[in-house]
């Protein structure tokens, strides 16, 4: 059994923080309004936008702090925490099955390395730019992909994980959809689903396209209209305007660094960065054919040099001007995933004064977050709504 992490705080004792306030970071000025947004939304799950608790709380890739990332364990203890909405990454298999995992390279995902008979499907690829060496989804059938078993991808940073090491196995998008309308019907109410096409221009180039075998699915499952409990994203806005086509389901443009370009923007010869998607022009664009945008934290509220929060952007007030709701990620409990602010003590692995900073960004105005510890960030939604 892997050792417990020393110097961590107890889980209760986290939990039982209080939030720290925030007038220091200059936040105050759109917290009344995120207050009342939230007080505002019925949270009743009937399908529709407006449903959403504000701040809404995303389980990302499930509840990946506890359990290992986009697994049906993790997706069930995301929703048995009480997460608003449940996240899953796709890709496809080699014969055109859409899986859940955070990327096609399941070197660290999985336990392939163990599997002597795929030994010589390991490889290396060059993915939007970047070259991995690896085994990757597309390269296996399901019926292949089947045999692996779920692994914790950061072993180092959660080792508690890796005691559901092998449990489950990769999930296809299609066990979920039918898991989520299982547990929709026990529960009463609707399971909301946020799901992201995964490097979408390279699978099209391989004669894998993502979007219209997952507008199938959607249609399917009756989650293809503008009411469904699901929210479509994808760093690619070309995947996003190329979904609006097919269905109505909900749609958000995810972004992260300034500098950086959306690789289909690279493939088009865009010079657009995600710096010019977020001045207004660029959110007016973005607003034609999407409800949301899904920012790193760092276009939100900026550190310095020392990793320290500095002061927000304009951000949330330009995308709302626009129409468009703001669901920024990650946060994670543990202090090195956290603002040089909110670090507590020297180990990285331990959890920092979270809570600081779930109050620092949602005085903000977001209307929500990404999180691998959604109780965590219910408690502290809970905090910054006054109940």
């Amino acid at each position: 059994m892997t050792e417990r992490v020393t110097g961590t705080p107890g889980r209760r004792t986290l939990l039982g923080a209080a939030v720290l306030g925030t007038a220091a970071l200059g936040l105050t000025g759109t917290a009344a309004q995120a207050a009342e947004r939230g007080r505002g939304g019925s949270g009743s799950g009937h399908g529709s936008l407006r449903d959403l608790p504000v701040p809404t709380v995303i389980g990302h890739r499930g509840a990946s702090g506890y359990r290992p990332e986009h697994t049906l364990g993790s997706y069930q203890l995301a929703l048995d925490l009480g997460a608003h909405i449940v996240e899953q990454d796709l890709v496809p298999t080699k014969d055109g099955h859409l899986v859940c995992r955070h990327e096609n390279d399941i070197t660290g995902t999985t336990d392939v390395a163990d599997h002597p008979e795929f030994a010589g499907r390991r490889t290396t690829k060059t993915i939007d730019g970047v070259s991995y060496t690896g085994w990757f989804t597309e390269d296996f059938t399901l019926a292949e992909l089947k045999t692996l078993r779920a692994t914790e991808r950061i072993p180092g940073n959660r080792p508690d994980n890796t005691l559901y090491d092998g449990r489950w196995t990769v999930p296809t998008f299609e066990e979920v959809l039918r898991w989520a309308d299982k547990e929709g019907r026990k529960r009463g109410k609707p399971v909301w689903l946020y799901v992201e096409t995964k490097h979408p221009t390279y699978f099209r180039s391989l004669g894998l396209g993502l979007e219209e075998p997952l507008a199938r699915l959607l249609r399917r499952y009756g989650r293809d209209r503008r009411t469904a409990p699901l929210i479509l994203q994808s760093f690619e806005p070309g995947s996003i305007q190329r979904l609006a086509r097919l269905v109505d389901t909900p749609r958000v443009v995810l972004l992260s660094g300034p500098t950086s370009r959306p690789w289909d923007f690279v493939e088009a010869g865009d010079p657009r960065t995600v710096a010019d998607l977020i001045k207004p022009a660029g959110l007016q664009w973005i607003a034609s054919y999407a409800q949301g945008i899904g920012p790193t934290l760092d276009l939100i509220i900026p550190k310095d040099a020392s990793g320290r929060l500095t002061r927000p952007t304009t951000l949330v007030k330009d995308a709302h001007a626009r129409g468009l709701r703001l669901h920024p990620y990650t946060l994670r409990n543990e202090n090195g995933f956290l603002p040089a602010d909110f670090r507590r003590g020297s180990d990285p692995n331990a959890y920092g004064d979270v809570f600081g900073a779930y109050a620092a960004y949602f005085a903000t105005g977001i209307d929500g977050i990404f999180t691998d510890h959604p109780d965590t960030a219910l408690l502290a939604a809970a905090d910054f709504n006054g109940r």
